[in-house]
């Protein structure tokens, strides 16, 4: 089972950067799809960004294109989320995926325990 540990996450000012970073360990495949989601209070968990292993795809939250870039490092086994001119509404815990369609029908998944941003003014 791949496990996932996300860091990176904390209390930063409006319109300041951040960097999170999420490792796997245990057995892996190139297959694999990792992606961050976040989560507002009281909110759905919502699509952020995801990256094929390769790092030769990307895909974004059209609403986070521009501001937000992911990025993997195959030999550390770890996917970046790089975040910058962060508004209030993206405080809320991120959370690092991984995915893998063994077939069309079967779909492996793996979550981290997430991180929190909070946002200051």
């Amino acid at each position: 089972q791949v496990q996932l540990v996300e860091s990176g996450g904390g209390l930063v000012q409006a319109g300041g950067s951040l960097r999170l970073a999420c490792k796997a360990s245990g057995p892996t495949v190139r297959r694999h799809l990792l992606g961050w989601f976040r989560q507002a209070p009281g909110k759905e968990r919502e699509f952020v960004a995801a990256i094929s292993w390769s790092g030769g795809w990307t895909s974004y939250a059209a609403s986070l294109k521009g501001r937000f870039t992911i990025s993997v490092d195959n030999a550390k086994d770890t996917v970046y989320l790089q975040m910058n001119s962060l508004k209030p509404e993206d405080a809320g815990v991120y959370y690092c995926n991984w995915r893998l369609a063994v077939t069309v029908e079967r779909v492996l998944e793996a979550w981290g325990p997430g991180t929190l941003v909070t946002l200051s003014s």
